[in-house]
C-alpha cells in the first residue's frame, strides 16, 4: 500500500497492509503536526505534492526497502491538504520475521521519503506562513 491522499491516515489500515503470519516484528511510525518548529509556533500545516512524481518516487523508496530487507512488507501513506495540530501527516508500517529488519525498513522509508519525495509543506503560523524545506523556512509575503 502506497498512497498520497487528503484522507486521514488510518493506522489500523497501514498495519493490516503489512500483516503476515511470518512477521514477528511489526513497526508503525506516524509523523504528526506539532505546535512548533524550533522556537516558531505553528498552528497548522499544509502539504502539497506533485501527485504522479511523488507517487513514483515513493514507490521507488519502498522498492529499495523491499530489495534491501528481503521478506519485509511495507506500507506508506502521506497526507496532502491542510492539517490541524495532532493530525498524522505521514504513516509508515513495516513487518518482518524479526524486529531489527522491520525497524530498519521503516526507518529507511521515512528518512528517504523526507529527502527525496516531492512533497512540500507550508507552516501556518501566527507570525506568518512559510514554506519549509529541510531546516530552511521561506516566508510568504
Amino acid at each position: 500500500m502506497i498512497e498520497l491522499s487528503a484522507q486521514p491516515i488510518d493506522p489500523a489500515r497501514l498495519l493490516a497492509a503489512v500483516a503476515s503470519p511470518s512477521a514477528g516484528g511489526v513497526v508503525l511510525f506516524l509523523g504528526t503536526v506539532r505546535d512548533h518548529t524550533g522556537d516558531k509556533p505553528v498552528s497548522a500545516m499544509e502539504y502539497q505534492a506533485h501527485d504522479s512524481l511523488a507517487r513514483s518516487e515513493l514507490e521507488r523508496v519502498v522498492a529499495e526497502a523491499l530489495a534491501r530487507w528481503p521478506g519485509v512488507r511495507v506500507a506508506a501513506q502521506h497526507r496532502t491538504g491542510l492539517l490541524s495540530l495532532g493530525e498524522a501527516s505521514v504513516g509508515v508500517a513495516a513487518s518482518a520475521a524479526h524486529r531489527a529488519e522491520a525497524f530498519a525498513a521503516a526507518r529507511h522509508v521515512i528518512d528517504t521519503l523526507k529527502e527525496r519525495v516531492p512533497i512540500w509543506k507550508k507552516e501556518i503560523s501566527p507570525g506568518g506562513d512559510a514554506w519549509v524545506h529541510g531546516e530552511e523556512r521561506i516566508p510568504l509575503e
